[in-house]
């Protein structure tokens, strides 16, 4: 169940915290609302201070011949022609402009990414032509590095690396790579999510600002009335102890982690959450005893998950993509107060001293059924004390002061 209080202070700005010039933010990245990246949340923030512009791109990943291209593709035709309807599930609260400009799906040829220059150019310059204030562009996506050179109205290019991107399962490596060399040699400053992305920035000539993800703590701590209007997420007869991963299901999983866990337990329920990228993987997850697939839930639910759950989980296997990743839900599953089993990756060990950090399946199982039985030690709950320093709002005001100076006092 829901145990480990810790207490967040409030961030308060200080006396003499001045704010930055307006400007106006036009921002690339996954659509708006679909999914909470951490770019997502420090535009809240953004919104606060600036006019915010937010591009809603193809995104990285080729189409295929299966069900989810299909999905994928319905939901971007429709935003290019209801756009009304889409704004209207976006959740409450302040809201950017939201462009839906028409874009070619691929990126493999000169003439693929040539007619999406040409695409991107005829409907980002009618929108910048409505602002008078100086436009900062900044992107999380290498895909937008062929329109750096032909939108003048752009004052400065900021290259927000997440992810390596020519990496990841499914994606066109070769030309998600060169677009991202573009991108980082053209860009006016880099802003680096963690340190193995900011080495192999490094690496690629070019030097960058480090900014490691935040938290919501009141996100991950609803009040009770709040609280009482999120339905219940574990299936009922879904047998004690839950243990819980939430994220993409896909091939990142390390399945021989899930399936020691599975053998060793003799009674608990494995809840995975969230969409399913690879059905590959989805299918062999289901031939696992213990294992629920929830599917995709609304953000809002998870805390609500969280709270049902005995142990989370992050079973990733050790792989290049994995070694790059910054995963939001490394200081999500700190907040929540539970026990977390994680794999030994660079961002994890960052965190050591506040989870359990494995490296083997055995481990895992261990641990993650130690923890079920005993909840999460005291030593690893004074050592999230540190999630104090690492709220959304804080990240963002760094963030703005990387853009105004190219450095943090």
């Amino acid at each position: 169940m829901y145990v480990g209080m810790i207490t967040i202070p409030e961030h308060r700005p200080k006396e003499d915290e001045t704010l930055v010039q307006s400007s106006t933010y036009l921002i690339f990245s996954d659509d708006w609302g679909r999914h909470p990246s951490s770019c997502q949340h420090l535009t809240r923030f953004f919104l606060e201070k600036h006019r915010v512009l937010w591009v809603n791109t193809i995104g990285t990943r080729p189409p295929r011949l299966d069900w989810m291209t299909v999905r994928r593709g319905y939901e971007k035709i429709t935003s290019w022609t209801r756009r009304g309807r889409e704004q209207a599930e976006i959740p409450q609260g302040p809201q950017p402009e939201i462009l839906h400009p028409v874009m070619w799906p691929w990126f493999r040829t000169e003439i693929d990414r040539r007619l999406n220059i040409w695409l991107l150019r005829h409907e980002l310059r009618k929108a910048l032509a409505r602002i008078s204030t100086p436009v900062i562009a900044i992107t999380t996506l290498p895909i937008v590095a062929d329109v750096m050179g032909v939108l003048p109205e752009i004052e400065k290019w900021i290259y927000y690396c997440v992810d390596d991107w020519s990496q990841w399962p499914g994606m066109d490596s070769q030309p998600l790579a060169e677009m991202e060399q573009k991108l980082v040699s053209r860009a006016d400053l880099l802003i680096s999510a963690g340190t193995v992305l900011r080495e192999r920035l490094r690496q690629m000539g070019r030097e960058s600002l480090l900014l490691t993800h935040g938290v919501d703590w009141e996100f991950w701590h609803p009040s009770a009335e709040t609280f009482s209007t999120i339905r219940r997420q574990v299936p009922q007869d879904a047998p004690s102890p839950i243990y819980t991963f939430w994220g993409l299901i896909d091939e990142r999983l390390d399945l021989a982690f899930i399936r020691h866990l599975a053998r060793e337990i003799s009674t608990g329920s494995l809840i995975f959450a969230g969409p399913i990228i690879s059905p590959e993987v989805a299918l062999e997850l289901e031939r696992i005893p213990h294992v629920r697939l929830l599917g995709k839930l609304p953000y809002a639910d998870l805390p609500r998950l969280a709270h049902e759950s005995d142990v989370l989980l992050m079973p990733y296997r050790d792989m290049e993509v994995t070694r790059q990743m910054q995963p939001l839900k490394m200081t999500e599953y700190l907040a929540t107060g539970l026990p977390a089993v994680v794999r030994e990756l660079p961002a994890t060990l960052a965190w050591q001293e506040a989870l359990d950090v494995v490296s083997s399946a055995e481990q895992f199982a261990i641990l993650a059924q130690e923890r079920a039985e005993r909840g999460i030690p005291a030593g690893q709950q004074l050592a999230r004390k540190r999630l104090s320093e690492e709220s959304w709002q804080k990240k963002a005001a760094i963030f703005e002061e990387f853009i105004q100076t190219g450095t943090i006092s």
